[in-house]
């Protein structure tokens, strides 16, 4: 494509100068306007979310960087990813094999895991998901949770060799206005015996993509595992307990994140079965 050039008269050798550091902020405001106008933030970008604030500071710093202002600049997604589905895909690998990241994460991991989602979470497709709660309803598994057991509760809860965690399951019925959590337990003492941690709880809009949760009751069944339970009962359900507020980051056909108000971070699957 061919380039228009300017032709200028030759600049006198007296009248060369060092740059005036004034001067030369104002000549880049009249090359660059549109750096320095203001802008309303991208809804995308939502909440916890700073890759967009990053991805804008680096478009001002390479506006502002000369140019005379005719050379197309193009700032690359963060990480070099073009799409959702590339970031998703390498989530789920920094996920495997740290067991939903329940009996403790590497510091290094989990920040790993927590920019690939703040990445994500400034891509979402579903930016008030409160208003299309049908891509919320469903079944679920979690994958990932910033809920870690840990010390001496691991041990009281005999989640160190006598009890085994299964899946994390979570049943949402708009109807019904309830959200059902389901942890599986199975008992090596007990000729591996299986059960369930039972939590039912209900739900309300509180904003674009706030919920409001209250606990409603729970149950653990059968009663032989409510029975090794019984004594830290209290201490398993302060782990699990939903009640608080719930911030819906990301959702679209088949994965879903939370942010909630004790600061911990949520990821879950949608179940094949339950995927458009």
């Amino acid at each position: 494509m061919a380039t228009t050039k300017l032709i200028q008269p030759p600049i006198p050798a007296s009248h060369v100068f060092p740059p005036n550091p004034t001067t030369v902020v104002q000549m880049m405001k009249l090359v660059h306007p549109a750096a320095h106008s203001h802008r309303k933030p991208d809804i995308r970008c939502g909440f916890w979310s700073h890759s967009c604030m990053k991805a804008a500071e680096k478009r001002s710093e390479l506006g502002a960087g000369g140019g005379g202002g005719e050379e197309l600049i193009t700032v690359e997604e963060p990480h070099g990813y073009k799409s959702a589905a590339q970031i998703k895909e390498t989530l789920f690998t920094a996920l495997q094999g740290i067991n939903r990241g329940i009996f403790g994460v590497a510091s290094a991991k989990k920040a790993e895991i927590e920019e690939l989602v703040e990445v994500l979470e400034s891509q979402n497709p579903t930016p008030q998901p409160t208003h299309c709660l049908e891509k919320v309803a469903g079944s679920w598994k979690l994958i990932y949770s910033t809920i870690a057991i840990l010390g001496s509760k691991r041990t009281k809860l005999g989640l160190r060799d006598f009890i085994t965690l299964g899946d994390f399951l979570q049943s949402i019925d708009l109807a019904e206005g309830k959200a059902v959590n389901v942890i599986k337990f199975s008992a090596k003492g007990l000729n591996l015996l299986s059960g369930q941690l039972t939590i039912d709880a209900s739900f309300k809009i509180a904003s674009d993509s706030r919920v409001d949760i209250s606990y409603n009751k729970s149950v653990i069944t059968p009663e032989q595992l409510m029975n090794v339970f019984r004594k830290n009962y209290d201490l398993l359900l302060g782990i699990f307990n939903p009640e608080g507020w719930l911030e819906i980051t990301y959702v679209d056909d088949s994965l879903r994140i939370g942010r909630d108000d004790k600061g911990n971070m949520f990821i879950l699957e949608r179940l094949e079965d339950d995927k458009p």
